[in-house]
């Protein structure tokens, strides 16, 4: 399993920031924002999927709408500057859409909840895409090329679907890190639940301690402690899964895609954690893609329970860049 540097590369610019520290942190040049190869014909990422608690073979199309249809919420975990795992969300939308209509929402990690009403207006069709990327400030609000992301928008609105900016602030997880929770003040507490539940799972907070103690000993690494570095992360993945949460109780018989980065998905101890909790009837199913050069003839026993399903997708090959 690749252990995400997700926290490296999408905080620790921001708690260098909001510390005035002056160096730039270290993010490996395989992991830096990179423009976006689009294929002029894309190709579709397979259906190499396994069950990973069983470790059985969801090898087909009509396997894989199985799981999608029956489930209230959707996430696909994804290494975010890998274009087939954008298609693969594209094409769980698909099939939702199959079986719900116009009754999806898509929630999107890339987006923080000040800019709902800009996806709003958005998926409504009232903005073109250059408004859209200019009032989000995508580039500095997320960083990786929208065209990879522009299919899964492009669907949303000629779907006429809904879409959720589930991220929070990230000023708010970046002061959680430094100050802990008892440092918030009042105007950083709306954007998160009343309740934050610090997580248990030892396989999870394995994988978080991995990440933490990736940092070393740089300035960065001596801005905040492990206990508020772990409160920041569960107050992240609180705050998305609250507003996943909300949206399903508020709309009956509607379905939700999660589109988030696999560190907010593996052992579903993040986001789905946290909308089970809010959500018990609600029927979930998560994948987590895993890069894989071919497909697996048998369960690689080492990914099991990292999610609810795992879709090994050939990161290595990458069509050629769209010129047109």
């Amino acid at each position: 399993m690749k252990i995400s540097i997700l926290f490296v590369l999408f905080m620790i610019p921001v708690l260098l920031n909001a510390a005035n520290v002056p160096t730039k942190a270290p993010v490996s040049p395989a992991m830096k924002p990179q423009p976006a190869k689009t294929p002029d014909s894309p190709d579709l990422p397979g259906y190499c999927i396994f069950g990973a608690q069983s470790g059985k073979p969801f090898d087909s199309e009509a396997a894989f709408k199985s799981i999608v249809w029956k489930n209230d919420v959707i996430y696909v975990g994804e290494t975010h500057d890998q274009l087939k795992d954008h298609l693969a969300q594209l094409e769980t939308l698909k099939a939702m859409k199959i079986a719900r209509g116009a009754k999806i929402a898509v929630g999107f990690e890339m987006l923080n909840m000040t800019l709902q009403p800009v996806l709003d207006d958005y998926a409504a069709g009232k903005l073109t895409e250059e408004e859209f990327l200019a009032k989000t400030d995508w580039g500095k609000e997320w960083g990786f090329d929208f065209k990879l992301y522009k299919p899964v928008f492009d669907f949303i609105v000629q779907s006429k679907l809904r879409a959720l900016a589930l991220n929070v602030p990230k000023k708010v997880v970046s002061k959680i890190a430094r100050v802990g929770l008892a440092g918030l003040d009042a105007e950083d507490k709306k954007f998160l639940p009343e309740e934050i539940k610090i997580t248990k799972h030892k396989k999870y907070l394995e994988y978080l301690k991995t990440s933490f103690g990736g940092h070393g000993d740089t300035p960065m690494a001596r801005m905040f402690t492990w206990d508020n570095y772990l409160a920041s992360m569960c107050a992240w993945n609180e705050g998305m899964g609250s507003k996943v949460a909300a949206f399903i109780d508020a709309n009956p018989g509607w379905a939700v895609l999660v589109v988030a980065g696999n560190g907010h998905v593996v052992y579903n101890a993040a986001i789905p954690a946290s909308v089970k909790s809010r959500s018990k009837q609600i029927r979930q199913a998560s994948f987590y893609t895993e890069d894989a050069a071919k497909c697996p003839a048998v369960f690689p026993k080492e990914h099991k329970d990292m999610a609810n399903y795992l879709w090994y997708i050939n990161h290595s090959t990458q069509m050629p860049a769209n010129t047109k």
